[in-house]
């Protein structure tokens, strides 16, 4: 396959939003997890796509649909905001929150109500934050090092001093490669290895 990096296009969304999912049980395919199947797009791809889309980049073989994706936004608390004002109140009916979670779909709906509640410390010192997914037949090439260094290039030319990025505890292979590449892991809630990266 002759796979390459490019900027998302419009048009791009249905294959991104199945990367998403098929890499959203930490790396492992999480199709049929929820009901509906858009929860993990809705806050983890659309709204990157939505608000920063000059910071997202595909991984695609022509005219074929593209099979990984990195999707950034240069300000985190600027972008938090927007997504608890303008993003997830436009799609929360259809994701109703439990007044006390604890099923999977619950957990992460209500990450959804609570998105970047707890990053404000992170992104003073690495105001910029990252999502990569690559589908198996993707991993293992370097396009994963090859997008966060795209990103980190056009970061650096904005002047932003420092990117950072979560991973789940459990997902060994993620925080193995944020450590070969130069992430720092930093305080962290429970369950999740938060990383930072300073640039320049």
């Amino acid at each position: 396959m002759n796979w390459r990096i490019r900027g998302y296009r419009p048009g791009d969304e249905a294959a991104l939003a199945e990367v998403c999912v098929r890499t959203g049980a930490m790396g492992g395919d999480a199709s049929g997890l929820f009901d509906p199947p858009g929860l993990l797009p809705d806050i983890y791809l659309n709204p990157y796509l939505a608000h920063c889309p000059d910071l997202a980049w595909v991984v695609a073989d022509g005219r074929k649909p593209p099979v990984g994706y990195l999707v950034a936004t240069a300000d985190t608390l600027e972008f938090d905001q927007w997504f608890a004002t303008q993003w997830w109140p436009s799609v929360a009916q259809r994701y109703p929150r439990a007044e006390h979670p604890t099923t999977l779909q619950e957990l992460v709906t209500e990450a959804g109500y609570t998105h970047g509640s707890t990053r404000d410390p992170l992104a003073a010192e690495y105001p910029a934050q990252l999502h990569i997914d690559l589908l198996p037949v993707l991993q293992g090439q370097g396009f994963g090092r090859r997008l966060i260094e795209v990103l980190c290039e056009a970061l650096v030319a904005r002047g932003v001093p420092g990117v950072h990025l979560g991973a789940s505890k459990d997902n060994s292979g993620a925080i193995a490669f944020y450590h070969r590449l130069g992430f720092t892991p930093l305080p962290s809630p429970e369950g999740t290895q938060w990383f930072g990266k300073r640039l320049g």
